[in-house]
Parts: C-alpha cells; sequence; structure tokens
C-alpha cells in the first residue's frame, strides 16, 4: 500500500513540475486569428527548430485561463490584438517585464510599452471609411465630426462589446474627457443607419449596398478585402475609400491600436519565447506581416503594403497607448449610459 501512494505520488509530482521544465518549443495563447501568424510560426520552427504551440480563444477567456491556471500555466506568451487586454492582463500579474534593446531599437518609440510589460508586432489605425458613390472627401474631418447631425441614419458601426470600438472611445476620453465623450458618443448613436451588427468587413458590405454611407473600421480590413479571392468582397473594397480622421496641423491624429505580445509570469520555456520576439520584430518577419495581414510595421523602416500606401501617410495620435486599458472601464460605461449597442 505505501509502494503504491509512493508511485501515485511521484506521478502527481512529476506532472505538477513538468510544465516548469524547459523544452524545445513555445506555448502562446493567442487571440489572433490571421492566417499570416501561422506563416510566420512556421517559418520560425524552420530556422530555429523551435516547436510553436497555439492556444486560440478570445482575450478575456485567455486571461481568465491564465489566472485560474496559476503558476502551472504551460503559455510562455500572451498575444492579443487590443493593447487594452494587454494592460488589463499586466495589472492582474499575470506578465513580467521585457527588456531587450536589440528589440526596442526596431520599433517606433511612440508604439512601446511605458510600462516595460508588451512588445507591439503591428498596428492599424481605426478609419472612417466613406461610400465614392453618396461621400465626398472634403465632407469628412475628424471622430468627433461623426456626432454631426448630417451623419445621421448614414453611419455604420459594429457593437458596443468590441474591443476596437472600446479602444477607440477609450482614446477619446483620454483626449476629449468623459464629458465630452459621453455627448459625442449620443450623437454617434443617433446617427447610426442600423442597430450595431457584424464584422468590421460587415460594415463596409453594407456599405456598398446601399445601408449606409460611412462607417468606421480598422484599417487592415480594406486590404484584406481588396485582395480577397471572393468577388463580393472585392466589389465592397473597391467601392469605399479610407479617410485617416484627425490630420490638420492643429489636430492629434487618428487612434491607432497595436497588437502585441508579452512574456508570462511563469514562462516555462522564456528563453525559446525571448527568441520569437526577436524574430517577429525582426525586418523579415515585420515584412511578412504587411504583406499579408495589411497592418503596419512597428519598424519605421519597413513599408506597408502598396494597397496600403495608396491611401497615404497619417499623422498617429501620439495619446500613451496603456490610456486604452485604463480607460476602459469608463468608455464602456459610456455605452451603455448612451445606448451604443
Amino acid at each position: 500500500m505505501k509502494k503504491l501512494f509512493y508511485i501515485l505520488f511521484s506521478l502527481i509530482l512529476g506532472s505538477c513540475s513538468s510544465v516548469n521544465k524547459n523544452t524545445n518549443e513555445i506555448n502562446i495563447y493567442s487571440q489572433r486569428h490571421y492566417n499570416v501568424d501561422e506563416i510566420q510560426y512556421q517559418n520560425f520552427e524552420k530556422l530555429t527548430g523551435i516547436k510553436v504551440n497555439v492556444t486560440k480563444a478570445n482575450a478575456d477567456e485567455l486571461i481568465q485561463r491564465m489566472k485560474n491556471e496559476g503558476e502551472n500555466s504551460p503559455a510562455d506568451l500572451f498575444i492579443t490584438v487590443d493593447v487594452g487586454k494587454l494592460w488589463q492582463g499586466g495589472e492582474m500579474g499575470l506578465f513580467q517585464k521585457f527588456q531587450d534593446e536589440s528589440v526596442f531599437a526596431n520599433i517606433d518609440p511612440q508604439l512601446l510599452d511605458k510600462n516595460g510589460y508588451w512588445v507591439p508586432v503591428t498596428y492599424r489605425s481605426r478609419v472612417i471609411v466613406y461610400s465614392n458613390e453618396r461621400v465626398e472627401k472634403n465632407e469628412l474631418s475628424t471622430y468627433e465630426d461623426l456626432s454631426n447631425e448630417k451623419w445621421k441614419g448614414r453611419l455604420l458601426v459594429r457593437s458596443s462589446s468590441n474591443a476596437y470600438n472600446q479602444a477607440l472611445m477609450s482614446s477619446l476620453v483620454e483626449n476629449l474627457g468623459t464629458e465630452n465623450t459621453t455627448k459625442w458618443s449620443e450623437g454617434v448613436v443617433s446617427n447610426f443607419a442600423r442597430d450595431p451588427k457584424g464584422s468590421d468587413r460587415d460594415q463596409v458590405k453594407a456599405i456598398a449596398a446601399g445601408q449606409g454611407d460611412i462607417a468606421i473600421v480598422n484599417s487592415y480590413y480594406i486590404g484584406l478585402l481588396l485582395s480577397s479571392l471572393k468577388d463580393e468582397e472585392i466589389n465592397a473594397g473597391n467601392a469605399v475609400s479610407v479617410f485617416f480622421p484627425n490630420q490638420a496641423d492643429n489636430e492629434r491624429g487618428a487612434h491607432i491600436n497595436i497588437s502585441g505580445l508579452t512574456l508570462t509570469k511563469n514562462a516555462p520555456n522564456r528563453e525559446n519565447a525571448i527568441k520569437l520576439i526577436q524574430y517577429l520584430t525582426s525586418i523579415e518577419a515585420q515584412k511578412t506581416y504587411v504583406s499579408n495581414s495589411y497592418e503596419y510595421s512597428v519598424n519605421p523602416d519597413v513599408k506597408p503594403d502598396e494597397i496600403v500606401q495608396s491611401w497615404g501617410e497619417f499623422k498617429k495620435d501620439p495619446v500613451d497607448l496603456n490610456s486604452l486599458g485604463t480607460n476602459r472601464s469608463e468608455a464602456i460605461r459610456i455605452f451603455d449610459k448612451t445606448g451604443w449597442k
């Protein structure tokens, strides 16, 4: 009986400690859902021989999973498409600080985490797209102008539960304050062409179908539509043009958000994870991102894809990106208060 107990105890102890045993692999918890990621991981595996294991879910589910797993979490890296979630996980003590000057040297300083936890791998702007048939470019100006009654019944956007909209609202709270942002949201809601629904792609398709005239979307979705193999998506992409808001000399610039990653607090394969961070921020990998996902590179020396270049350069809002996390709860309260479904 004692012998049986010892065997069982040894097996349990071994299973508990195995998560901390370094192996020639990396375990990633990722919210990203883009085909380019598989290309990146395959290229990294060929280059290093390190196997990349990916668990995909939405950011909140992955954060809760890491919290529940605690020190026994197998995750080495957490990757998401919203800096607000990176900030949230950091506040919960799930991540460790990262310092590597060889990585930081490849990244626009404006995009770096002032708290030292997360590393951006791409960025995107939340832009206005407009119907080529029913809207003139000179009718557009700023995010603030979207609350103007001239857009009544013409504005399309996805739901308030979407992290991209929550990040935009958080940036407005930072720049305009709660009172002005609440008034803005009230005006925007009154201008909806329909109740918010669908993805960013669906907003563009709705413009093409005549259900609205302008929409708020992430920039890279236009690139994805125009490069699609589906005629419906190509036609939708060709039906609109991209406009970067708040570009005047006295204006702050267009809102951006990053897709980024961070080392988990107890990363069992820390050194391998750092190698992947170094790879994903390299010029080679950055070129792979921009040519496949139509996102912007965090490396100023890597030019956007030709489709993205055709929209022209734009001025970025210089706000501290962590404010997209610190203002998140206030942004959600504004959505609820103003009836943005």
